[in-house]
Formats: C-alpha cells, structure tokens, sequence
C-alpha cells in the first residue's frame, strides 16, 4: 500500500508538472495573443469601443490565467502536504484511506484543471476569431465611407454646375 501510494503521488507531481507547463504554455499564448490584438488595435486604428471590448476580453483572460496559477499552487501544496503525512504515517492504515481519497480528489482536480486550460485556448482562439471580423468589419465600412464620400463630392460637384448654370 505504501509503494503504491508513493507511486501515486509521483504520478500526481508527474501530472502536475505537465499541467504547469502546459498552462505556462496557455499563459505565454494567451499574452502574445494579447499582444497581438494590442497590435492589430493599434495598427488599424479600432473604435474606442472595440480597443475596450478587447481590453476586457484579455484582462477576463488574464484574471482566469491567475486563479488557475492559484490553483495550481494550491495543489503543490496540497501534494507535499500528501508526501509529509505519508512519510509520517506509515503506520496508520486509515490515513492511506484518507491519502487515497486526497489523491483521487486532487485528480479530479488535475482534469477540471485540464478542462479549465482546454476551455481557455477554446477562449483565446475564439478572441481571435472576433478580433479579425472586427478587422474585415472595420474594412467594410471603410469602403462604404469612401464610397459614400465620392458620391457625395460628384453630387456637391453637379449642384455648383447647375447653380452656375442657373
């Protein structure tokens, strides 16, 4: 029971350090899109509203990038917190129970996690997406403006004619 808890745990770091690196991953991914939608809003002179829509879009980002790192934390602690008592407690059968039920709980939190990484790069590529219909929108209306603009200069053009004419 001990060997097979002590591998438990080991398989819990293991799990946890991939889950740190793949979220340091999601972070570095969510900062650089971040950035680049700082650059795209800066590059294409976006409405107010639209540079504050992103903004908050990335500062949502940002603030579930800090709980999951908390998370995260939370669960190194709680994993060496798993380690001592295991060390301290080789005797006791019921407290491998108990170490058994921790472990099983911190793999479901370990997927919820995983679910949660999953869900945010589903967030960031989603943030991407509206970032350049915004763009093609911003396209559009600068056609439709320019459009707007000559025929309204051929119609200021054709009054003075026929104001000269008359």
């Amino acid at each position: 029971d001990r060997d097979t808890d002590k591998k438990r745990i080991e398989e819990l770091l293991e799990e946890n350090m991939v889950l740190e690196i793949a979220q340091k991953q999601s972070m570095n991914e969510s900062a650089h899109l971040g950035w680049e939608l700082e650059q795209l809003s800066k590059s294409t002179d976006l409405a107010d509203s639209e540079k504050s829509f992103v903004f908050e879009l990335n500062e949502c980002a940002s603030s579930r990038i800090l709980k999951l790192e908390k998370d995260n934390q939370s669960l190194q602690n709680t994993i060496q917190e798993l380690r001592d008592a295991s060390l301290t407690s080789r005797e006791s059968s019921l407290k491998f129970v108990e170490l058994e039920k921790e472990n099983q709980q911190l793999s479901k939190k370990i997927e919820k996690l995983q679910n949660q990484i999953e869900k945010e790069k589903q967030s960031n590529q989603d943030l991407e997406t509206l970032s350049e219909e915004l763009i093609k929108d911003k396209e559009q209306l600068q056609v439709i403006m320019e459009t707007q603009k000559a025929d309204t200069d051929r119609q200021i053009k054709d009054l003075k004619q026929e104001n000269d004419h008359l």
